[in-house]
């Protein structure tokens, strides 16, 4: 079987899955997994969806390699891995997310060492996911020389946003160097686009629609004619919805209260605000929204109902910019599996006539609001490894 591998490489995970040559909407990989604890004790964790069989193993990474090895060798294992259980599989090419395209790629790239040097000049707008990005697609330049590789951008779908969404009211010679808001989750809401059409019908498909990606990384997406008109996140992914341990929009006044009244340097602030804050900050208790559903504690339910008000606050800041709000699209792990989630923010926008309909939302359905409900509300899964796949397919004429 010729089949597209498809990477997403963290700093201390790797993401991957393998689809077959031609994948259709529907299709689910036909392996996937993750390895975690790069740099401690590292695990595979696999899939393979037509069996269903699942695999965990233990890496044999010595502790105390550097990064670049550590990485490295968590490819090789995964290739090895992949040859060991199926055999037949031929990787024609390779598809990587990608956080940050800058100005300068707005649509996925054929990848080769001057576009990846291109590319590291954007790890000062994204520190903490491209320099990951792009260390897997140089181990893969040297350990399969013969796979042609893709990088497809998660901000490349912002493109389209008004363009008074770009600006923040900074000194233009800032905007001019690139200090301008970007968005993010561009993949999960390209392949979420694609799929309204037939849930909606291509008339309302192409209204006024936001799009609520919320995980543990979390944000959101106002839509019209099927394209991004303005995304919460901003320069960076810890801007707009309070996360799993990123803030969210945050008053600058307190970054400076920080540094001036408690010392705090950059190092230290970026730990506050990307690792100790959040669902995990607010609780005390977990950043995992099913821990903090099933806690008794005060400071849980806070998170929590912090959390809802924060994005019902959104939900209607971005319907300003769609223009209205024919639909509400839940994707994301929380998401698509929280439904208490789902109802709190559907209580708080009551006022737009918006309503749900409580056993559908209970049971995760297509379409979750009540009859007399004036704005529809979908839960839609997500699949940014399949949106990879297709950019990869129909980039290198694979098809």
């Amino acid at each position: 079987m010729k089949a597209i591998l498809i990477l997403n490489a963290g700093s201390s995970s790797l993401k991957f899955a393998l689809f077959p040559l031609a994948p259709r909407l529907a299709d689910a990989p036909r392996l996937s997994g993750q390895v975690e604890g790069i740099g401690a004790e590292p695990l595979m964790h696999a899939k393979d969806t037509h069996s269903g069989e699942r695999f965990t193993e233990a890496l044999p990474i010595a502790p105390g390699t550097d990064q670049n090895t550590q990485h490295r060798n968590a490819l090789e294992f995964v290739f090895d891995w992949i040859r060991r259980h199926s055999p037949g599989v031929d990787i024609v090419a390779a598809g990587h997310r990608i956080v940050h395209g800058g100005d300068q790629y707005g649509a996925p790239v054929a990848l080769t060492p001057d576009v990846v040097g291109a590319l590291e000049t954007l790890i000062p707008l994204a520190p903490l996911h491209q320099p990951h990005n792009l260390r897997a697609i140089k181990s893969l330049f040297t350990l399969m020389p013969d796979v042609r590789q893709v990088g497809c951008f998660d901000t490349a779908f912002h493109r389209t946003r008004l363009p008074v969404a770009e600006r923040f009211p900074l000194p233009r010679a800032l905007f001019d160097e690139g200090v301008k808001r970007y968005g993010f989750h561009g993949l999960s809401y390209e392949f979420v686009s694609r799929q309204l059409p037939d849930l909606l019908g291509e008339e309302k498909a192409h209204g006024p629609i936001v799009v609520a990606h919320l995980g543990n990384g979390a944000s959101m997406c106002a839509l019209r004619d099927g394209l991004s008109r303005d995304t919460s996140m901003g320069f960076t992914a810890v801007d707009g919805l309070m996360m799993g341990t990123r803030t969210g929009s945050l008053d600058p006044g307190v970054i400076l209260h920080l540094i001036e009244q408690k010392g705090m340097d950059a190092k230290a602030l970026s730990n506050l605000v990307y690792k100790q804050s959040g669902l995990l900050g607010v609780s005390g208790i977990s950043q995992d929204m099913r821990a903090l559903l099933e806690s008794d504690e005060i400071a849980a339910q806070e998170a929590i109902e912090l959390f809802c008000y924060r994005a019902a606050c959104m939900i209607g800041q971005l319907t300003m910019a769609a223009g209205g709000l024919d639909a509400l699209v839940f994707t994301g792990g929380i998401g698509e599996h929280a439904a208490p989630i789902r109802a709190r923010i559907a209580e708080w926008l009551a006022w737009t006539g918006l309503h749900l309909y409580p056993a559908a939302n209970q049971r995760h359905a297509t379409r979750i609001h009540a009859k007399d409900s004036s704005v529809e509300v979908l839960v839609v899964p997500t699949n940014e490894e399949w949106m990879i796949a297709h950019h990869t397919v129909e980039l290198l004429g694979l098809a």
